[in-house]
């Protein structure tokens, strides 16, 4: 099979090497010239993505931020022949499948969105590995929710990334569920490293501290774009957060034992059963 990846950071990166792990050819594109070098040189990719070339591919693959792909699809869907499947990887779906379903109806080739739940606190190329995916669940938001045969391709063309799982699901819904499960996680792990004890941990922290921060250190510009383009399913969540640590604090600060026990119970059995 011949793929194509725009975009070659932590994500693109990784999809480009895994498909190569299993033999296939990757066309590639990068806004970074040196990046796009080093890639072709490297061996993850074997020639560059141009327009020309689409038609070489089955699938190509949307692997930066969501404004930017849009952009790249603004600019390039023209030439996307009809035989071939786009699948965007961006963290939020919105903007990009509104995009993407769109330029797809008008020029008659495949658009889905997709989000894999997988990465790393590292972003770049040099942090892409080829086993990134494997094991993990793969999001999917397709045309038209209940058509079978097309999950069935999809599945298909990703099976180098060995998914786990496969999620079908709408762009709202999508979004509204990863302003819970990262974005909120995101927010949360950057504020928290901010305290004016967090450069005397040394000697006092261990997993909880580990696990707690591990995602603070992260792409600020990444970032911000995706709390923006999530802005409103993201305010709900920081909302309920703040009013639980309200909670906390005022139980704390009154010397309030029963009620700090019971929002701690709270909190453990509700783990529980997210864990259910």
């Amino acid at each position: 099979m011949k793929i194509g990846v725009v975009g070659l950071g932590l994500i693109g990166g990784s999809v480009a090497k895994a498909y190569k792990a299993f033999g296939n050819i990757v066309l590639g594109f990068d806004t970074d010239a040196t990046i796009l070098g080093y890639a072709k040189l490297s061996g993850v990719i074997d020639d560059l993505l141009t327009p020309e070339r689409y038609g070489d591919c089955e699938l190509i693959v949307l692997a930066a931020t969501p404004k930017a792909m849009v952009a790249y699809l603004n600019e390039n869907a023209r030439h996307i022949p009809s035989h071939v499947t786009v699948v965007d990887l961006c963290g939020t779906k919105e903007e990009i499948c509104r995009a993407g379903f769109d330029h797809a109806s008008r020029y008659g080739f495949t658009f889905v969105g997709g989000h894999p739940m997988a990465g790393s606190q590292y972003s770049g190329f040099k942090h892409s590995r080829s086993s990134l995916f494997k094991g993990a669940s793969m999001i999917i938001v397709p045309p038209v929710y209940d058509d079978m045969e097309l999950l069935e391709k999809v599945k298909r063309l990703f099976a180098p990334l060995e998914f786990k799982s496969f999620v079908v699901t709408t762009a709202e819904h999508h979004d509204r569920m990863i302003a819970y499960t990262s974005q909120l996680c995101h927010v949360a792990s950057n504020a928290y490293i901010k305290s004016t004890a967090a450069r005397k941990h040394h000697g006092y922290s261990a997993g909880s501290f580990r696990d707690l921060t591990r995602v603070a250190r992260l792409n600020e510009a990444m970032w911000t774009e995706l709390f923006l383009d999530n802005k409103k399913p993201l305010l709900d969540e920081l909302d309920q957060y703040i009013n639980s640590l309200q909670q906390y604090r005022d139980a704390l600060a009154d010397e309030d034992a029963d009620r700090l026990c019971a929002l701690l119970r709270e909190g453990r059995v509700a783990k529980e059963l997210s864990e259910g």
